[in-house]
């Protein structure tokens, strides 16, 4: 195989849980660039109709699939529409979050709950309706699950995003052990401080940004476009060696005191 082929994914089918916009969305483009179907997940059906129209317009094979991710009967009924669609998803990319500030003592357990269930269980529930499929299907496929730098160290006020991303990398660890004799690669992307929707707050708050960018080595917040290579590397043939492993996509951040 040549490098050329190594990342192309002609013939891939890939669904992207939320991807209306920010990071989902971007990489969802990127991985339908590089030849993959995609199917577009949020809960919001305008926004993602929206979004999915912006790409057919550029050329591009998607579909939608409305459905919250962090509830196992929606999971469940959105797999059963796959399997009877004939739909065979060989790429998952497990995006969907939320981020909820607050300090600890200050912390309902609905909202730490909540923050879990969206940004854990979530990857749990759909990476395992993918596997038994992929299991069954028996051709392998790749996972890729998006961590955060709260995956390796923590800031005060998150510590429910921080628990739920530090359980992303060993969810991942945890895919990758079992899974990986079926030819299953189970990687993650650990996005650094990146411009979006979810961010604006911080972006606009002068001191914070001042602190972003002096304390990466790049000097600069990352853009959603900056996980792109990293997404299409994890979903190719290129990585069918790589296994278990979190890639960091931060500017130097985490290297760095």
């Amino acid at each position: 195989m040549n490098a050329r082929d190594l990342f192309d994914l002609s013939g891939k089918t890939a669904l992207i849980t939320g991807s209306s916009g920010g990071l989902g969305l971007a990489m969802a483009r990127g991985l339908a660039e590089a030849g993959a179907a995609v199917i577009l997940n949020g809960r919001d059906a305008s926004k993602l109709d929206a979004a999915a129209q912006a790409l057919i317009a550029a050329g591009h094979k998607v579909t939608t699939a409305v459905f919250d991710v962090s509830n196992e009967a929606a999971v469940m009924a959105a797999f059963d529409g796959f399997d009877r669609a004939g739909t065979a998803i060989d790429i998952l990319i497990n995006n969907a979050g939320i981020q909820f500030r607050k300090p600890m003592v200050d912390l309902a357990a609905e909202d730490w709950r909540r923050v879990i269930e969206t940004n854990l269980t979530s990857a749990f529930l759909i990476g395992r309706e993918s596997a038994r499929r992929m299991i069954a299907r028996g051709r392998g496929g790749k996972i890729i699950n998006i961590g955060s730098l709260t995956s390796e160290v923590a800031r005060a006020t998150v510590a429910p995003y921080t628990a739920a991303k530090g359980g992303i990398k060993q969810l991942t660890r945890s895919m990758a052990a079992e899974w990986a004799a079926h030819g299953i690669q189970a990687n993650a992307i650990g996005p650094g401080y990146i411009v979006t929707d979810m961010n604006t707050a911080l972006v606009e708050d002068a001191r914070f940004d001042a602190w972003v960018r002096g304390r990466t080595p790049s000097g600069r917040w990352g853009t959603p476009d900056d996980l792109i290579g990293a997404a299409v590397f994890l979903a190719s043939p290129a990585s069918t060696y790589v296994n278990g492993q979190i890639i960091y996509v931060d500017g130097g951040m985490l290297a760095v005191l």
